[in-house]
């Protein structure tokens, strides 16, 4: 495994737990950390897990498709058919396509795309030989 690889697995293993954790917080300040600061960690997660993959793309084209797929996403929860409305039972797939449209998220989605945009060059920057 390369250090780019291993880098880029330590810090999903500390995002991704992060991520979740907006959804179960309960203090102060939850009702804005379970909406809107989950979104930052999920257009993290999304990056580095196609940075992780796909190492031939460059970091600004994945934060940039990220940011924009995410954003469709969000359109996507205007939509509401039965079937749509029975997979967002399940914790999982309403943690990946949401349930509820909000323009409040876009700004966040934004951070996070550009929090990850970060994160990417800084792993290229630190493990290129």
């Amino acid at each position: 495994m390369n250090k780019r690889t291993l880098f880029t697995l330590i810090v999903l293993l500390i995002i991704t737990p992060l991520g979740f954790f907006t959804k179960f917080y309960t203090g102060s300040g939850s009702a804005w950390v379970n909406n809107s600061l989950g979104g930052v960690f999920y257009e993290i997660f999304w990056c580095l897990l196609i940075f992780l993959i796909y190492t031939k793309l460059k970091p600004v084209l994945i934060a940039t498709a990220v940011f924009l797929i995410t954003c469709a996403l969000e359109f996507t929860q205007l939509w509401k058919p039965e079937f749509l409305e029975i997979l967002r039972e399940n914790f999982l797939v309403r943690t990946v396509i949401g349930n509820s449209f909000a323009w409040s998220d876009f700004p966040y989605y934004l951070i996070g795309s550009l929090a990850g945009l970060a994160l990417m060059e800084m792993i290229k920057r630190k493990t290129k030989n």
